[in-house]
């Protein structure tokens, strides 16, 4: 890079700071929202892919991503054994609330632990399986992140604490986990589950399964748990929107910000682009150079973005548990807006600096 250009940053630290910062503030922003984005979908693909049932069996609108209800009877358990195929059944309760921590979300689930722990090839690694309806068990992950071991006491529904009389592993489904008649006394939902797990006989039958449900009770939801949270991208509406709404205030902050730093930078330095156009300089030329010292600031600015977007992240994974995965594509995208985006926000300043009268230019104070 010119000495020229290094030398003007130099001579006006602060608003070249402060021009870094904003275009470190987009490009940290892009970084962050779709790293958190990315992050939640993979960890709820890898738990839910540890969900050996086949079938999903609901009543319409009592599970969503956000929300849930408990208004499915559990004796549909029995008539769903008695189906041909179906290998077992087994009743959950979904619910989710606020994290204590007030940032974010959780989710319990109220499960019969042995035909659960069944069912998915679950174990206990620590501990025992929840018997009192003021315990709970945990995951691995859980229990990593909220620095809680067999004995301690966790905050379950954003209020009464639990403790936690094991930890089991793999991870599967909501982190949380007690026992169902524990959660239909929480909830007074006696006799009632949120959905019905259904394992099937033969794994290649599950469509002909479902088929049977349907005809035998009729009315209801049936999903295939292949389906169920697969991609929590596409669950949450206009997610890929705001997603793109943001990139774009991101592209036009960074502009922004780098544009008012040069036009500024160019209005003091009127008299000494007097004198190098006096000296022979051409309107390239300036406008090269403003050019070459408007991407410096917006490459540091990028660099600085991706330190305080790897930095947050890290930060608020220790701090809540929320996950945050980085991809190439988004990576990209960011450090294109931040150069880009000074690049555009400097051209005006530099056209109008290369037109101005050399005479008019030196007369200036």
């Amino acid at each position: 890079m010119d000495s020229i250009v290094v030398a003007n940053i130099r001579q006006r630290p602060i608003r070249a700071l402060v021009s870094m910062i904003g275009v470190a503030l987009g490009v940290s922003l892009v970084l962050l929202f779709t790293g958190l984005a990315r992050g939640m979908s993979n960890d709820v693909e890898r738990r839910s892919a540890n969900v050996r049932a086949e079938i999903m069996f609901t009543r319409p609108g009592s599970q969503e991503l956000i929300s849930s209800m408990a208004n499915l009877s559990t004796k549909y358990v029995e008539q769903l054994q008695q189906i041909e195929g179906v290998e077992a059944a087994v009743p959950m309760i979904l619910y989710v609330f606020q994290s204590g921590r007030g940032f974010g979300i959780e989710r319990v689930e109220g499960v019969d632990w042995a035909p659960f722990a069944e069912m998915n090839q679950m174990r206990i690694v620590a501990g025992r399986p929840p018997e009192a309806v003021d315990e709970v068990v945990i995951d691995q992950t859980k229990a990593r992140n909220s620095k809680t071991t067999v004995g301690g006491m966790l905050q379950v529904f954003g209020k009464q604490p639990y403790r936690v009389v094991g930890i089991y592993a793999p991870e599967s489904g909501a982190r949380v986990k007690m026992s169902l008649a524990a959660m239909q006394d929480a909830l007074e939902v006696t006799g009632k589950c949120t959905y019905i797990l259904v394992r099937c006989r033969n794994t290649d039958e599950q469509v002909e399964v479902a088929q049977r449900i349907d005809r035998q009770l009729p009315g209801n939801r049936i999903q295939f748990t292949r389906d169920v949270m697969t991609n929590i991208e596409r669950s949450i509406p206009y997610l890929g929107v705001f997603l793109r709404v943001l990139t774009g205030l991101a592209a036009v902050v960074s502009a922004l910000v780098v544009m008012l730093a040069m036009y500024t930078t160019i209005t003091e330095r009127t008299s000494e682009i007097g004198i190098l156009k006096a000296l022979g300089a051409s309107r390239r030329y300036i406008i090269v150079e403003i050019e070459k010292e408007a991407l410096l600031i917006s490459v540091i600015g990028c660099t600085l973005g991706f330190i305080v977007a790897i930095c947050a992240g890290s930060l608020i994974h220790r701090t809540y548990g929320l996950m945050f995965e980085y991809g190439w594509a988004w990576a990209i995208t960011a450090a294109l807006i931040g150069t880009l985006g000074g690049a555009l926000g400097a051209l005006y300043p530099a056209v109008r600096a290369a037109n101005l009268d050399p005479v008019t230019a030196l007369s200036y104070e």
